[in-house]
């Protein structure tokens, strides 16, 4: 089995089809978003393929160390991931072609309208032991 990382963006890929920002959308079409992204999950935990997801908040700060006896440094000029990261969910699958399906089917998940989003996922295998970091 192989760990990756579905990471949904804010902005930062490709326009979805569906392209409404959720902050337009009713409240039912949020819940119903909601719905198919749990019940997904579902699916995925009585497969043995769910390891975790979480929704993201908003907000959040970049943090660095800036020495002994220093306060740490907050934020930079840096593109912040509380501006292009709205989510991720964790799958151990047998394959790359098992995820890529996975991602895809989450892909649909519904928008404004109701209608499929077609949204941008990034797809991350997990580092281990067989994997060599390249340039």
């Amino acid at each position: 089995m192989a760990k990756y990382l579905l990471l949904k963006h804010y902005r930062g890929a490709q326009a979805p089809v569906n392209d409404v920002p959720m902050d337009r959308w009713t409240p039912e079409e949020i819940s119903a978003h909601v719905q198919y992204m749990n019940d997904f999950a579902d699916r995925l935990e009585r497969t043995g393929e769910f390891v975790d997801s979480q929704a993201l908040a908003p907000g959040g700060t970049f943090v660095q160390y800036d020495g002994e006896g220093r306060p740490p440094v907050t934020d930079g000029p840096f593109a912040e991931t509380k501006d292009l990261i709205a989510g991720w969910m964790v799958i151990d699958v047998d394959s790359y072609e098992r995820a890529v399906e996975l991602a895809g089917e989450l892909s649909a998940a519904p928008g404004a309208g109701g209608k499929p989003i077609h949204e941008w996922l990034e797809l991350r295998p997990f580092l281990t032991a067989s994997h060599t970091i390249t340039e």
